[in-house]
């Protein structure tokens, strides 16, 4: 079996999209992308009241300590998903839940 290398150098990142498609890894690496990335998407007040955080078919599942933040979270829900789409792009969650 005989591999042909690219004769050309390819960009780390390129490199590295390329890798995750190849393993079909690219949704379950976005959907790490978002959870690490939370406190910087809905700054430090939300992300001190978030006690867990994990997404399960498309769902982001987020268990807020304050009930009022809770509340406020619940009714923003769309301004939510838009700052998720933002960063991580489209497709990665499709409904927020708030526990």
């Amino acid at each position: 079996m005989t591999y042909s290398r690219k004769k050309e150098a390819t960009p780390l990142g390129e490199a590295f999209q390329d890798l995750l498609k190849s393993y079909r890894l690219e949704d379950t690496y976005q959907e790490k992308v978002l959870l690490a990335s939370w406190s910087k998407l809905m700054g430090k007040t939300i992300a001190d009241r978030t006690s867990n955080l994990y997404i399960k078919d498309k769902k982001l599942f987020v268990k807020i300590t304050s009930g009022p933040v809770k509340k406020e979270l619940q009714l923003n829900k769309s301004k939510v998903i838009a700052l998720i789409e933002a960063e991580v792009g489209k497709g990665i969650v499709d409904e927020v839940v708030f526990l």
